[in-house]
């Protein structure tokens, strides 16, 4: 027998017009979007940094398990921590992991192995995807899609971020197990991509770029 509860779906149907001017309004919105590198150490109040993240938690997720844990930090030793490990692994990245191809493409955006937003961000935001859950008697439950579904919520996130007039920027350390020891998380659990969270710093540039149009990404069939 299904015991599954439902609830009527309470839907406004808004009229064309409507629909237009909300695409029109989110897209422009979305399209001034930046990856930021510089940022400030500008507090931000918790309550905002709880409320992109439970934005980021409403994404759809296969079974409705929501197979992800977000770690805030903003205890500066443990950033200090984060920063060390992170830019050990980058300098390993840079000085033979990374191919030539690869390193040739970063050139045009002045990267290198310092991470010193890690430490200047008042936020750090963590995403870990959990491959399965633990039930109170100890078994595990498994959960599914996990890659698809934490990586939805984290576009959640960035989006919630940029709309909340924050900035970001998406950094994946590789490999990032030093996060999950830092961090203290569970076996169930592995880092799946870190968020740096503020306001720019003064003064900050980012790159020239265009993207692709829409002939390029769409094809109407």
């Amino acid at each position: 027998m299904n015991t599954q509860i439902f609830s009527l779906f309470e839907y406004d149907t808004p009229d064309d017009q409507a629909i237009k001017e909300g695409a029109s309004t989110f897209r422009k919105k979305m399209d001034k979007r930046r990856s930021v590198r510089f940022f400030s150490d500008k507090d931000i109040p918790s309550d905002v940094i709880e409320d992109i993240i439970m934005t980021a938690s409403s994404a759809p997720s296969g079974a409705h398990k929501q197979p992800w844990t977000f770690c805030v930090v903003s205890d500066s030793e443990i950033k200090d921590k984060i920063r060390q490990a992170a830019e050990k692994e980058e300098y390993e990245n840079y000085h033979g992991r990374m191919s030539e191809d690869w390193l040739k493409d970063l050139e045009k955006f002045e990267t290198n192995w310092t991470k010193e937003f890690l430490t200047t961000a008042p936020y750090l935001i963590i995403i870990f995807k959990r491959a399965y859950d633990i039930k109170e008697d100890g078994s595990k439950s498994k959960n599914y899609y996990v890659n698809e579904s934490v990586g939805i919520a984290a576009g959640f996130l960035i989006a919630a971020i940029h709309m909340a007039g924050l900035v970001t920027l998406t950094h994946t350390p590789s490999p990032m197990n030093f996060l999950q020891e830092i961090l203290k998380r569970p076996d169930n659990e592995r880092p799946f991509l870190l968020l740096p969270v503020g306001y720019p710093a003064k003064g900050t540039k980012v790159p020239v770029l265009s993207r692709k149009s829409s002939s390029e990404v769409i094809f109407w069939n």
